[in-house]
């Protein structure tokens, strides 16, 4: 930049707001650093939170639920035992029978995206395989979503939410 030689030409140099000077633009580098910090702190605020929540949940744990009794009885107190490994999820639900036994089912085609988590329990009974679809989402410590499951040939669903079990140490 040719330094300023009439009148006019040292009046437009002394404006205020003028930046392109070489004495202003070397004048404040902290300022500058610090724009540039703030500006990728901002930066950074929007991006993590889109990151969190494109990982997936984590069902592993104890969950229990209950359900209503048939006929007006006492409720029905199920258990499921989760276990995740990598991509695979395993897992077994124990829930009560008939004359107080317990019966042990495993879960199958059990899946996690973000928190999102379904699995499949199939149930024998006199000779009938009867297929129940959880669907639900984990927030933190709740498992919240529906129950699907056929009966008398009908498609039903039904509202479940289990609870995470707090490790006993």
């Amino acid at each position: 930049m040719a330094v300023p030689k009439t009148r006019q030409e040292i009046e437009t140099w002394e404006q205020p707001g003028r930046h392109e000077t070489p004495h202003t633009t070397m004048k404040h580098p902290l300022k500058s650093i610090l724009q540039a910090t703030l500006c990728a702190l901002i930066t950074l605020a929007f991006t993590v939170p889109a990151t969190a929540d494109e990982k997936n949940a984590d069902p592993s744990g104890t969950w229990t639920w209950s359900t209503p009794g048939r006929n007006g009885g006492p409720e029905r107190k199920s258990t499921m035992k989760v276990k995740a490994e990598g991509d695979k999820i395993m897992g077994k639900i124990t829930s009560p029978g008939r004359d107080g036994q317990t019966i042990e089912t495993e879960i199958s085609e059990a899946k996690v995206k973000g928190a999102e988590f379904s699995f499949h329990v199939v149930r024998e009974f006199n000779g009938n395989k009867i297929t129940q679809k959880f669907n639900g989402k984990i927030e933190k410590d709740v498992l919240k979503g529906k129950i699907q499951f056929e009966r008398n040939g009908e498609s039903q669903s039904r509202d479940w939410e289990a609870k995470r079990e707090t490790e006993k140490k």
